[in-house]
């Protein structure tokens, strides 16, 4: 039976959104409160400050108002020090000249966005109600926004919706853990990635060489960010016999699957993957549904990895 789940599962997520379409979600307006770093005033300026910022405190711990509120904090990490010294130094000659010559090479391949000058790809973008929100509230004409999902029902819903600008968006049918199949744009080139509840919904052992490949296309710098569900939420306490498939894997009655995760699983998946550790924290929220007279315990992970700056070399 798992292994139907598993080849079966673009036809689940196909029938989820034909079933629901728009009218099951909400656009991510929390979004800019989590995660500042896709409103509009954050660009590849303010990835800079914030590491000289942390160099000059010389504290372990990320800004507080960068981390939303209700949110609880739990270890925090800055990037290395090597990093962020290096970021003040003059690169040498031999490195400039190398440099110039690799962006020259990333902009002579023609891919959608090669001429933006800050990309952000979402994974598992769903009907777009958080790429949406970032082309309607970020109008930095050099912005340039990915994004994916395993399924092509969701992203036609995605194409066909008004909002949907070509020249600012390229929606493509992507699956996480296919290893064969290539990313639309070149290693190196994105700063920030973005994965909201879909990690989640892919097998546990694929999830290394999902994350491994994603943390190639970011730019040294470029952040990572994820929000997904965390071990014990209501949601894992729910689900009744039969469910599971594996350790804290579980299928839902229409056939999409969901993993529960602890802070120190996803930390060992970006770290493995060469990223530093900005936050890393539990979401605990009471949700109260009055109309069924319902409390919902809820447990979400978010977390902020960041790809090092690149060494200096002699």
């Amino acid at each position: 039976m798992p292994v139907d789940y598993e080849i079966n599962a673009h036809k689940y997520w196909n029938n989820f959104y034909k079933i629901h379409e728009n009218g099951f979600f909400k656009d991510r307006h929390w979004l800019f409160t989590e995660f500042p770093e896709l409103a509009p005033s954050q660009n590849q300026n303010h990835l800079k400050d914030w590491f000289l910022e942390n160099k000059r405190s010389e504290v372990p711990e990320c800004r507080n108002n960068e981390d939303g509120p209700s949110l609880i904090m739990e270890e925090q990490h800055k990037c290395s020090s090597k990093s962020l010294e290096h970021k003040t130094e003059t690169p040498p000659v031999e490195e400039n000249v190398t440099q110039k010559i690799s962006d020259l090479e990333i902009c002579a391949d023609e891919f959608p966005g090669s001429s933006a000058t800050y990309r952000i790809l979402e994974v598992g973008c769903g009907v777009g109600n958080t790429v949406f929100p970032i082309l309607q509230t970020n109008n930095d004409p050099g912005l340039f926004v990915y994004c994916c999902d395993f399924s092509s029902t969701a992203i036609e819903l995605v194409q066909t919706n008004p909002e949907y600008d070509p020249s600012r968006c390229f929606a493509f049918v992507h699956d996480l853990c296919d290893e064969e199949k290539s990313y639309p744009v070149p290693k190196g080139s994105l700063d920030i990635i973005i994965l909201i509840f879909v990690l989640s919904a892919i097998v546990p052992d694929k999830m290394q060489k999902a994350i491994n490949r994603l943390s190639r296309l970011l730019k040294p710098g470029g952040m990572m960010l994820l929000r997904d569900y965390g071990r014990y939420d209501m949601a894992q306490l729910r689900f009744k016999k039969g469910q599971c498939l594996s350790g804290n894997f579980y299928v839902r009655g229409d056939g999409t699957r969901v993993y529960f995760f602890t802070q120190e699983e996803l930390d060992m998946l970006f770290t493995t993957a060469g990223l530093e550790k900005v936050q890393n924290l539990v979401d605990r929220r009471l949700q109260v549904n009055r109309g069924k007279q319902l409390t919902m315990y809820r447990v979400w992970i978010q977390c902020k990895y960041c790809k090092p700056l690149l060494s200096s070399t002699n």
